[in-house]
């Protein structure tokens, strides 16, 4: 019988905490990208040796994607925020809103891990940058499912510009964060929501 020591995965230390090591990943990673994040700097932020990381993650951009789905996890998701949203409109609204508080934490990097690495990948990379951008277009596509589903319930107007909007509202999200690691403050990134929120029309259940 093996001895429990020669189970473990070569080169995982004893104490090894996985979702730990996944955090401070994550936070590295937001902070500055995925290319730019090197080897070494993951290995010094976990603790660990490179044999560590290969054996519980695989490669670096397993780890990566581990961490964009922990990024993205939570008691407050993008699908939540859309699924419980009375309409359309004020899905779009909660999106805006959870961006310009999460993209200016106090305890965690500027901006949105998701764009800030999806722009500083190269060519090299085009499999992270599309898995990136298959997530937003994912949201976009929630979002825009919500928006159609308001009109055909009579909540918005039938001549709603749903697919415009929802591009818009990405594309504002987007906006905040390189407005964000710009060193924007949250007061500013919670005042464009308002004047954003001027292109979608009123509700009509509205009185």
């Amino acid at each position: 019988m093996d001895r429990p020591s020669t189970l473990r995965k070569k080169g995982r230390p004893l104490s090894f905490d996985r979702e730990e090591a996944l955090t401070k990943a994550m936070l590295l990673f937001w902070r500055h990208g995925y290319e730019a994040t090197s080897l070494n700097e993951l290995t010094t932020a976990l603790g660990v040796k490179p044999p560590s990381i290969y054996s519980v993650f695989g490669d670096k951009k397993r780890l990566f994607l581990e961490a964009v789905a922990k990024y993205l996890s939570g008691p407050v998701t993008s699908e939540s925020i859309i699924a419980e949203a009375v309409d359309g409109r004020e899905a779009a609204r909660g999106l805006l809103k959870a961006a310009a508080e999460g993209f200016t934490g106090q305890d965690t990097p500027a901006g949105c891990l998701l764009a800030s690495s999806a722009i500083s990948c190269s060519e090299g990379a085009n499999d992270v940058r599309e898995e990136l951008a298959s997530i937003r277009r994912r949201i976009e596509e929630q979002l825009l499912k919500k928006v159609r589903a308001s009109v055909a319930a009579g909540q918005l107007p039938k001549d709603t510009a749903a697919e415009a909007l929802a591009s818009l509202t990405m594309a504002v999200i987007q906006g905040m964060s390189t407005l964000a690691r710009d060193g924007a403050p949250r007061d500013k990134l919670l005042g464009m929501i308002d004047v954003a929120m001027l292109a979608w029309p009123a509700p009509l259940n509205s009185h």
